[in-house]
Formats: structure tokens, sequence, C-alpha cells
């Protein structure tokens, strides 16, 4: 962790999570030089989905929710950043306090649900931004109180398709009541269908992905890999948060209701990404999330089957150049393990990370 990181760190956990959150957005719209220059190097570049990333990580949905800073979060030395959830009416999310930081676990607790200030807002700063180049993906969802959230989705992919690099089918919040629920069964098959109807007519065909859960079982990873085949969707996002509470040393929040965020959150949701590999086969498009703080975490996920990955909780406790600095440390694993491209280490330990059980 850089001087700097350790100053904005002290000074952001010395308030409150949310106002920390909002300081940080301020702080990049503003452009005030809270990061490390960014890493470019070919054997860091990935070509998915017709797209071409200068590198393969991400930063995750949730940070910047109304695409307030995509690109100042690429100046931070991301391959690609994803904004949203955006609904498309705006609203409030729950209630404060909502966001609960756990230090000693390097964890976050939050139950924010979905508050934006919807596709219109959003929409308008992505269209100001149209020719700066770039890869930005929209994360977007349902209104709390739709009465047909499939049609909030549909609305989501003709609004966006024309301005986003990718769009992403978030059904797996945990602080939506019943949204994970569109995750099995005919809900699933509907909105998968619906959402690449919508993708037909609208103005630009942008690759489309779906972002689950961890907390999935085994016939139900089935389930979901079985209707991502048959819908020509291009890829999925492994994984959201977790309800799950793993042992933790934060107990003063620990019991917070929300998902959990962070460095526990490594190992299962890496297990699933596998699991998901196996399933869905070579070809659609993995991004690994879930406790990425680190060169050797991001590396590992693609080692598990991912294609790309996204953090976000990292970089709360390690700081703004976190992203540079991970690009840095792939660039010497690369170089040192003789390796021409990142791309090479994808599966290497597929099977290792797959066989290991849920339970």
């Amino acid at each position: 962790m850089s001087v700097l990181d350790a100053i904005s760190r002290k000074l952001l956990f010395s308030i409150d999570p949310e106002t920390a959150h909002g300081l940080s957005i301020a702080a990049l719209r503003c452009g005030l030089p809270v990061g490390a220059r960014p890493v470019r190097d070919p054997r860091l570049q990935v070509r998915l989905c017709g797209l071409d990333f200068p590198n393969p990580l991400g930063m995750a949905a949730g940070y910047d929710k109304n695409a307030e800073v995509p690109d100042a979060l690429l100046g931070l030395g991301f391959g690609f950043a994803e904004v949203g959830t955006v609904t498309p009416l705006a609203q409030p999310g729950n209630a404060r306090p909502r966001i609960f930081r756990l230090v000693d676990d390097e964890a976050v607790i939050n139950r924010l649900g979905f508050n934006n200030e919807g596709h219109e807002v959003a929409k308008q700063r992505l269209v100001a931004r149209q020719g700066k180049g770039g890869i930005i993906g929209v994360n977007i969802g349902a209104n709390k109180d739709s009465s047909d959230r499939i049609a909030d989705y549909e609305r989501g992919v003709v609004n966006f398709a024309p301005f986003a690099s990718y769009l992403t089918a978030n059904i797996s919040s945990p602080n939506t009541p019943g949204l994970r629920n569109m995750q099995a069964g005919k809900q699933l098959a509907e909105l998968l269908s619906r959402l690449m109807a919508a993708r037909e007519t609208a103005l630009a065909k942008p690759p489309v992905f779906l972002k689950i859960a961890p907390d999935l079982v085994e016939a139900e990873l089935e389930d979901i890999a079985a209707a991502i085949l048959q819908s020509g969707i291009e890829g999925v996002i492994v994984s959201n948060t977790t309800v799950s509470r793993p042992p933790l040393k934060s107990g003063a929040v620990a019991g917070e209701a929300g998902g959990l965020s962070g460095k526990v959150l490594f190992e299962r949701s890496t297990i699933v990404l596998a699991k998901m590999r196996k399933l869905l086969g070579s070809e659609i498009a993995i991004i690994g999330v879930g406790g990425v703080n680190s060169a050797e975490t991001a590396l590992e996920k693609i080692r598990a089957g991912a294609d790309l990955v996204q953090l976000y909780t990292g970089m709360i406790f390690a700081g703004p150049s976190l992203p540079a600095r991970i690009a840095a440390d792939m660039v010497k694993f690369l170089a040192r393990d003789g390796h021409s491209n990142v791309r090479e280490l994808r599966d290497s330990k597929l099977d290792a990370w797959a066989d290991k059980s849920l339970l």
C-alpha cells in the first residue's frame, strides 16, 4: 500500500462507509490524483466477445452506480469498468445505515437495495462520454416495486445497448426481495429469452452477461448453465455477494443483514466459478468476482476458469492504487514464468477448484 493509499484509507475509515464512498466518487469526478499510473503490456490483453480488453481486471458493479466516473476508473488502471446497477426508475434503496465494514476480515456487508438515479440520468452521462473509448459495461436491474421485473430488464437492454460495451443482468442481489428467485426455472428461461429478444430490437447488440449468486448448490448451477447455453447469451459473472456467514473476526457487525463481500468470499466464489466453467464449456465468457485483492487472487480466478476478473471491496481496503499494482504484478509473474499472454493460464487449475465441495 502506498503512502497516499494509507492516508486516504485513514481519512475514509474515520467516517461512515456510505459517506466515504460518496467522497471517493467526488474525488474521481474532480480529477484528483488518487491512483497509480496504469500499466500497458500486450501480455495482459484479452479479446473476448468481440471486445479488446487492455488487461483482464475490471471494476465490478456497485461502485459507480450512476455512471458518474467510468473514465476515471479506467484511469486508475482497470481494463474495464461496469457501472450500475441501474433500474428504470430512480429509487432510494433501503434505510441507512446499510453498509458495514468488517475491517479485521477485509470484508463489507451491504444492504443498499439498488439505490440509483434511474435509467435516464445514467444514460445521459454515457451519451456524453461517447467517443472516448474504453470498455464500459452497464449492469441493469429491476425496481423493487415493479409489477413486471422482466420488463425492467428489457428496458435496460433497449436503453443502454447503444452506449454499453456489454450488458449485465443482475438477478443475484440479496437486497431486493424475491430477486434471486429469477435464477431458477421458468422465470430464468423467460428472462433470458426476453433479454435476447430485446437486444434484437435495440439499436446496437452488445454481449449480454448474467450475474449469479455464490449461494447456489450443484443442481441449481446445472439448471442455470443449461438455461444459459440454450438462450445464446454470451457470458456469466460469478459471483455477487453472499448471504452466508463464514467464520468472521468482526463480531460487532457480522450479524447485520445483507450481502457479504471481500476476502472471505474468495473460496466459495471461485469454486462456483470453476463448476460453472465445467458446465458451460470453454466458449462461454466468465468473469470471476469475489475476494480479488492481489495479482495472486486475480490470477487464481483465471486458473480456475475465468476469462476476466473484477474487484470492488479489495480497493476499499487496499486503496485506489490497487488496480495498477495488480496489473504490474501480473506482468512480473508472466515474465518470470515465460508466458506470452495471461490467457495461457486459464483453466490450468480448473479441475482442482471444480472438485471442491460447496457444502
